[in-house]
């Protein structure tokens, strides 16, 4: 994937005009398509050692978004788990300390920890832990030629759009759209249909209310190029692109809905 010359347009209430009138932020990113297949085939390899092992510290964020998971997916209490060998605060290039995958059944559900305070309090802000969000994203199962590989492809796709805030700050909110410039898909074999994203609030999991400030599940949905475009040019607004989706599932094999 390659998150290259990435647009972020905000929810009609949230957008500021910029100094030319024109609704809109743009956010130059470097292509991530490269980083995303090495790290895959380094993930491989390191699987073991990428599983992430929590110290006996105070991490009361990272429980509380452990018990709204488990509230969902009850039994699963040790879901597949992806750290990062050299964290961010370190000089790591991986901002999110992990990435759980539970099984939804018919998908895998991802959600991402780091972007919230998961320890102790270290920002003034009381009302919000950290930027206030997690990232989650469920990816539809299928016959995939490299299942491995599609589900490495997403957590690398988290991080890259994790990068962003880390490095400027950047909030994402429900009904906006990430539109990447690209024509290739967003899978790992960039065979799919689907180029970029549109952003809800997760239906499954609940806002928290964590000891270190709010914490909102933003979740992505991959979309089509000329999904994507409708929403540029306003010929709709993504809650009623959500609404002709009826899932919000990424499916690599769906056809667009407009």
């Amino acid at each position: 994937m390659g998150l290259s010359d990435l647009f972020k347009n905000k929810s009609n209430e949230e957008k500021e005009l910029s100094s030319e009138g024109t609704q809109k932020t743009t956010i130059e990113k470097q292509d991530f398509e490269s980083e995303i297949k090495a790290a895959i085939e380094s993930d491989k390899k390191n699987e073991n050692s990428m599983d992430v092992e929590k110290s006996d510290i105070d991490d009361r964020g990272w429980r509380a978004i452990e018990s709204e998971c488990q509230r969902v997916y009850p039994g699963q209490t040790d879901p597949k788990s992806y750290g990062t060998i050299i964290s961010w605060e370190l000089g790591g290039n991986d901002p999110l300390r992990n990435i759980s995958v539970y099984d939804g059944g018919e998908f895998y559900h991802f959600v991402t920890f780091g972007l919230s305070e998961l320890f102790e309090k270290e920002s003034e802000n009381l009302e919000y832990s950290g930027y206030g969000m997690e990232f989650t994203f469920k990816l539809k199962k299928a016959a995939y030629e490299d299942e491995e590989g599609e589900i490495y492809n997403v957590l690398n796709i988290l991080q890259a759009i994790a990068r962003i805030t880390f490095t400027t700050g950047e909030i994402f909110r429900p009904y906006e759209y990430v539109y990447t410039g690209q024509t290739s898909g967003i899978d790992a074999y960039k065979k799919s249909k689907l180029t970029g994203f549109i952003t809800v609030s997760d239906p499954n999991l609940r806002t928290l209310q964590t000891p270190n400030g709010k914490v909102e599940f933003v979740e992505f949905i991959g979309c089509t190029d000329d999904e994507l475009v409708a929403l540029r040019y306003k010929k709709l607004t993504v809650q009623e692109l959500y609404e002709k989706l009826k899932s919000d599932v990424t499916n690599y094999n769906r056809r667009s809905v407009l």
